[in-house]
């Protein structure tokens, strides 16, 4: 009974997956449990129906734009003040412990982020959004993953490198991409649709759509129509 009560939860949400049958009551129970006590959460300080973790903070929550059935988990940060909306589509998840990070520095205004829907980003992971960071819509991301879209002028041998300013490109990722773990996105780097990111790797520059890619720098190792 109460994996089919599950199961018509996760169709309101938009959730297309079957729970394992051997999942027990109890599982369950708990997570039902958790989900609620997110939502009335989110309900009470954002006053829209997403799934908030305690202690989240939010810093100029009035240029937050969030869609529907998000989540956000536990100890996230999320920076608002950039000079454009911080826009979380449908059913994005936010992992516990993550920093969503918009004005590194009061010399630059920073731009913002956009996530598209059912995108999902696991715990401890960055967002350094100061250049702009764009994501599309069905990409799936494990942990400690970080976006860095800004970079540190150098070329003045002469001159402090703290004292040079900094450059931004911005960060853009298409749709359905999976990254794994403990991935690092670079300023200027653009994705294309359909591309799997192997744990580790270090991203830059631009890549086609329909391929593997992984090392320090991430280059292509396959083509996933071959």
């Amino acid at each position: 009974m109460l994996k089919n009560y599950l199961e018509r939860l996760l169709n309101i949400f938009g959730k297309s997956y079957t729970p394992d049958p051997n999942i027990s009551d109890k599982l369950i129970l708990s997570f039902l449990f958790r989900r609620g006590f997110m939502m009335l959460r989110g309900l009470f300080r954002l006053r829209k129906k997403i799934f908030l973790g305690k202690r989240v903070n939010f810093l100029n929550k009035a240029n937050l734009e969030i869609g529907k059935g998000c989540t956000i988990d536990k100890y996230s940060t999320i920076d608002c003040y950039a000079s454009k909306k911080v826009k979380l589509g449908n059913l994005v998840k936010i992992g516990a412990f993550s920093t969503i990070s918009t004005t590194s520095h009061l010399s630059k205004k920073g731009i913002g982020l956009i996530i598209g829907n059912n995108s999902a980003i696991g715990e401890y992971s960055y967002f350094g959004c100061s250049g702009g960071v764009s994501i599309g819509n069905d990409v799936i991301m494990g942990q400690y993953i970080s976006f860095h879209s800004e970079n540190h002028n150098f070329s003045n041998s002469k001159k402090l490198i703290r004292e040079q300013g900094v450059v931004s490109q911005g960060i853009k990722l298409g749709n359905n991409i999976w990254v794994g773990s403990k991935v690092t996105f670079l300023d200027g780097c653009v994705l294309d649709d359909n591309i799997i990111v192997a744990a580790g790797a270090v991203v830059r520059g631009q890549f086609p759509p329909n391929v593997i890619i992984g090392g320090v720098p991430a280059k292509v190792i396959k083509h996933l129509n071959d």
